[in-house]
């Protein structure tokens, strides 16, 4: 057998008060695809760091080799002249640029001190080519779709002979259909040698790409799997430390529920004077239920969400009446004040500070409770914050953490305590789960199972069906901006979902 692409032995990082990577341990047969699954905290972003030349060599413990040499990257020019090439969940494209300018950024063929613009379009076209991908050259890379541009990065990725691509959740932000466009490209390319790590939380993607699985724990290689030989139970009990029966635990909501939030006729234009988006959109929620909203990417789940929260669009038709009173003109400040209440899909741009304190995020938007005379009262306001801290157990050493050092499922815990520290009636979800791994996917179900039960009502968007299957009491199907069809409990069927989806 020969001797690994890629062998990581012992791997320590330690940062201030805490073990991120603790006797980390695998290798990467050339050819291969090896997935790193964990929960958020595992410490697979700091693996990816080391490997990439972000953490420099003698700032670790352990050792990393590369065709069977010891490997002491000192930056990511280092790790790339090796053959390593990351690709993160933020693209590194530049918007303004055309796809030939992009892919060979900082890199330009020259004759003499002239850029040779012939070769690099005829080049760039060649890639293009070779993954199928009908683009001018010239096109612009903001005209890309969210799949072109992660195949695009694969491409620049490939020109610079990279021999191993680390892939992190590089389809968190893909529509389901271009999922299996990507993963095909991926396939192509272990046939034609090229080796990659594949870093994700979708199991499904996992085994249905992957040749072995090494699990991340706590900053420790708890196991390393051959995907054809374990299953999806297998990787979550090693993922989390114990077995997990129901990965949808939701609890039947009571009937007869008071109508917490009704919608009827409502249609929305992006701005005055435009055409409607949203259009004779009309559903009820109740008190104790989880109604979901599912839809094809540009169905107009965030804009139904984002309006009924006063965040976005004209209102052109129809009524909203929030707990019994109508609702004309809604704004974010006044929808927080009746106790309606959004966690954003995007919690980096809309949900966090990120450069502020767990503490300072968790009561931006319940200052009032604390304010007595224009003065915040900060000791009310810290007792009320690590009230939410503990209840929701995000892992951090205090609240005085900045939110961005937190994990993404650390990140999401705290959008939501922000919101839940308004105490609303009405809870407004748009992909909660979006990112983070399974066991913090069951502390979010939990949630909202405690949400319901409190008598609160969820109104939650997910572009995951069997989420949405596993979670709600109700389905509302979006379809180009129209009501596609309800389907109460009963009725569910992913075949019968699509369909709504697919013909308003």
């Amino acid at each position: 057998m020969s001797a690994p692409l890629l062998e990581v032995r012992s791997l320590t990082k330690r940062f201030p008060g805490v073990v991120a990577l603790r006797d980390v341990t695998f290798d990467l047969a050339a050819g291969e695809i090896h997935a790193i699954c964990g929960e958020n905290g595992a410490g697979k972003s700091t693996l990816i760091k080391l490997l990439s030349g972000i953490h420099p060599h003698g700032s670790y413990e352990g050792e990393i080799r590369v065709d069977g040499r010891a490997a002491a990257f000192a930056s990511i020019r280092d790790a790339e002249a090796a053959g390593i090439s990351v690709i993160t969940q933020e693209f590194a494209l530049v918007d303004e640029l055309t796809v030939a300018e992009n892919l060979f950024l900082g890199r330009e063929p020259r004759r003499g001190w002239l850029i040779d613009w012939g070769r690099m379009h005829e080049r760039t076209a060649e890639l293009l080519a070779e993954f199928g991908l009908r683009l001018a050259p010239d096109t612009p890379v903001r005209e890309l779709g969210i799949g072109q541009k992660q195949l695009l990065e694969i491409l620049r990725a490939l020109d610079k002979r990279s021999r191993i691509l680390v892939l992190d959740e590089p389809t968190a932000a893909l529509p389901e259909h271009e999922v299996g466009v990507l993963l095909d490209h991926l396939r192509r390319l272990r046939a034609n040698g090229t080796t990659c790590i594949y870093i994700s939380h979708k199991l499904d993607e996992v085994f249905a790409i992957a040749d072995r699985i090494t699990v991340l724990r706590d900053g420790e290689s708890i196991a390393t799997l051959a995907t054809r030989e374990s299953d999806v139970a297998a990787v979550i009990r090693h993922m989390v430390g114990r077995e997990i029966t129901e990965l949808f635990p939701r609890h039947a909501a009571p009937t007869g529920g008071e109508v917490r939030l009704a919608v009827r006729g409502l249609s929305v234009a992006p701005e005055r004077g435009a055409g409607a988006f949203l259009r004779d959109v009309s559903f009820e929620l109740r008190a104790g239920e989880v109604l979901g909203i599912g839809g094809l990417m540009g169905a107009g789940r965030t804009e139904l969400l984002m309006h009924l929260f006063g965040a976005w669009g004209h209102r052109t038709a129809g009524q909203v009446i929030l707990s019994g009173e109508t609702y004309a003109a809604p704004e974010p400040g006044e929808s927080i004040a009746r106790g309606l209440v959004l966690a954003s899909e995007d919690r980096r741009r809309y949900g966090l500070v990120l450069d502020e304190s767990i503490g300072f995020n968790l009561s931006l938007s319940s200052l009032g409770q604390f304010t007595r005379g224009g003065v915040i009262r900060a000791a009310d306001e810290e007792v009320r914050n690590q009230h939410f801290f503990s209840a929701l157990r995000i892992k951090a050493g205090d609240q005085s953490v900045a939110a961005g050092a937190l994990s993404g499922g650390g990140q999401q815990k705290v959008v939501l305590g922000k919101a839940l520290m308004t105490e609303p009636r009405v809870v407004m979800l748009d992909e909660p789960t979006r990112g983070i791994d399974v066991g913090a996917k069951l502390e979010v179900y939990d949630l909202i199972n405690r949400l319901t039960r409190d008598g609160r009502a969820v109104l939650l968007v997910s572009s995951e069906l069997p989420e949405l299957m596993g979670m709600c009491d109700r389905i509302l199907m979006l379809a180009e901006g129209r009501v596609g069809g309800v389907f109460a409990r009963a009725e569910f069927s992913q075949e019968k979902l699509l369909a709504a989806a697919m013909h308003p």
